[in-house]
């Protein structure tokens, strides 16, 4: 029984608030159980200079811990010195989300995307990535009815879930409980199409076979249908 009570492919209560933000051309809030994600995507009729000139677009995304989302406080981030996890985390949300989207069809502009966690229990990059597109999804609709493009640049959905090993059985989205003893983790990054964009796996004692990987791939496959579908419903 794992100590959350949940099945070995049960996902975390999820739910996905798009418009949360005020001000943002595209947001969504994401809970998935205790881990609270704030994902704003903001649109920049500028490229970054050395995409100038290239006849495509970009999108980037930054991310970040408020200082208590965890259990102490953290000390705040300032851009230009962040730890070398936020930023391959930050780098891994861009390149999850240009994985999705026709760059030549989004023209000479940019959208920023910032994920902030809020709260925090495991899985707080794979969260970022599946509220970002909504958060992204939601720029682009409101581009589209500003008569800014004529049509969305975004070809596909994408999603992302953890897996792991715990107390030697592969189990679906890890929260902090189980996250801090599995014999192995990994995230996954899927799009709506069930096309891999990335996965990170690491063994975090003796190596895992690769039973329990395939194992932890078709678990993460289903999780990430399930978000997919959630995230159509909740943002087309």
């Amino acid at each position: 029984m794992r100590p959350s009570g949940r099945a070995f492919n049960e996902l975390r209560s999820v739910s996905m608030t798009p418009g949360y933000a005020k001000h943002a051309e595209g947001s969504c809030l994401i809970k998935c159980g205790d881990t609270h994600v704030l994902c704003t995507a903001s649109w920049d009729e500028t490229t970054p200079p050395w995409l100038r000139g290239a006849g495509r677009g970009w999108v980037t995304a930054e991310y970040g811990m408020l200082p208590r989302s965890t259990g102490g406080r953290m000390k705040r981030e300032a851009k230009g010195g962040q730890s070398g996890r936020t930023q391959e985390i930050q780098r891994l949300i861009g390149r999850s989300l240009r994985a999705v989207v026709d760059l030549k069809a989004l023209g000479e502009r940019q959208i920023l995307v910032d994920c902030d966690v809020i709260q925090a229990d495991g899985g707080t990059r794979t969260a970022s990535i599946t509220g970002a597109w909504i958060a992204l999804n939601e720029a682009c609709k409101w581009a589209v009815e500003q008569g800014i493009i004529k049509s969305s640049p975004i070809i596909d959905r994408v999603a992302a879930i953890s897996c792991g090993v715990v107390a030697g059985a592969p189990v679906l989205d890890l929260d902090y409980d189980e996250d801090s003893t599995a014999q192995a983790d990994a995230n996954f990054v899927v799009t709506g199409k069930g096309g891999l964009v990335e996965i990170q796996a690491t063994a975090e004692g003796d190596p895992f076979s690769d039973d329990h990987f395939a194992a932890m791939l078709s678990l993460a496959k289903e999780g990430c249908a399930t978000l997919s579908a959630q995230q159509s419903e909740t943002s087309g």
